[in-house]
């Protein structure tokens, strides 16, 4: 594939990002996997922050215009059965870990851009988790290989997309929408919609990953192992995304260099790095960071279809529960879930190794 389409998907990216915020979205929140998710969930009455109720059209997006290209390419094949349940569990742990930081991966780019500097705890934390699930991988760790499955399977997640996609328009009482809080603050519907759309495509067409991208890093040198030819796609991709977001930033205003004050941010630096630890460890294991789960939800990926549930679930109980973060800091909860979900990540990465096998073929055809 050629370079231009790696460094086109970073700049709509990181473009698009921006435009949403600057008409409408909430400041260095143009997009992010995991607000939106928790927005989702509360406008189906999954969580009662009344702060937190809106069915956001990127995500929606995001998932249909994979889909559409993955059919148009006829790379929609449907394949699952690679411990599912274990997978909607790391799903789960994906968001806690996300809430904990106040963004997913791509709102930490979008953080960074921004000029809030304190999002550099949360970039060290994700490549932290990365590298520890980059060496389970290299000694063995495998989720098992996925099997062709009923092509009825891989309809749920692009239908579920396209049922909530009929909501948005229909706007029946039954979904929840915010007055004030975060889940107020949005773009235009079919700006959301579009951007998300153009977004989907392009990152199913370059399989965008950031924490893919960033485990690029970790695959040059000594780790003449893994036998991978060491593809700069994503990290193309990546810095170029980063690039234009800060570009953006500038020209619309909305760059503010500081660690004080900072919107979506707080002072509890030790648990946003542990949170975003997490982030890296689980998306190594489950091959994805949030936003390439639902990209290959779309292509028909059963065992990501499971982690975008898990990701839901996570997305509604982190309100439900209290354990997301907020200006004031990390609660209890979020603090004994952070916890927990390390411990349950290594463990599973623990029991889940196969000496003697080297790397599994699915994780082999990640990193290739």
């Amino acid at each position: 594939m050629h370079r231009g389409w790696f460094i086109l998907m970073g700049a709509v990216l990181g473009i698009g990002a921006l435009t949403l915020s600057y008409y409408g979205n909430p400041a260095n929140t143009g997009l992010c996997v995991s607000c939106f998710m928790e927005n989702i969930a509360g406008s189906m009455g999954l969580h009662d922050n009344i702060r937190m109720q809106y069915l956001r059209p990127e995500l929606i997006g995001f998932v249909l215009g994979a889909f559409f290209l993955a059919v148009i390419r006829r790379e929609f094949v449907s394949s699952g059965g690679s411990s599912p349940l274990l997978r909607f569990l790391i799903g789960f742990f994906l968001i806690i870990g996300c809430t904990i930081f106040i963004g997913c991966p791509v709102k930490m780019v979008l953080r960074l851009t921004s000029g809030d500097i304190g999002a550099l705890v949360g970039l060290v934390g994700l490549v932290t988790g990365i590298y520890i699930g980059l060496e389970f991988i290299e000694n063995g760790f495998r989720l098992g290989s996925p099997s062709p499955q009923p092509r009825a399977n891989a309809l749920f997640i692009p239908g579920f997309m396209l049922f909530l996609l009929a909501l948005v328009f229909i706007e029946p009482s039954f979904v929840l929408i915010s007055s004030k809080g975060s889940g107020a603050l949005r773009a235009p519907v079919l700006l959301s919609l579009g951007i998300g759309l153009l977004i989907g495509g392009l990152a199913q067409y370059t399989q965008f990953c950031i924490t893919g991208g960033i485990a690029r890093i970790f695959l040059w040198g000594p780790r003449e192992v893994l036998n991978c030819p060491r593809s700069t796609g994503l990290l193309i991709s990546l810095g170029s995304f980063f690039m234009f977001a800060l570009v953006a930033s500038i020209l619309t205003g909305q760059f503010s260099f500081g660690l004080q004050g900072q919107p979506s941010s707080n002072d509890s630096y030790g648990w946003a790095f542990l949170g975003m630890m997490m982030v890296g460890l689980g998306s190594v294991l489950i091959r994805g960071c949030p936003m390439r789960q639902l990209i290959a939800s779309a292509q028909g990926d059963n065992d990501a279809g499971a982690a975008v549930l898990g990701m839901l679930a996570g997305a509604a109980l982190a309100q439900s529960w209290n354990l997301a973060g907020t200006a004031e800091g990390t609660p209890i909860g979020g603090q004994i879930a952070v916890l927990a979900g390390l411990t349950i990540m290594l463990t599973v990465g623990v029991l889940n190794r196969r000496r003697g096998y080297g790397i599994a073929p699915e994780y082999q055809a990640g990193l290739d």
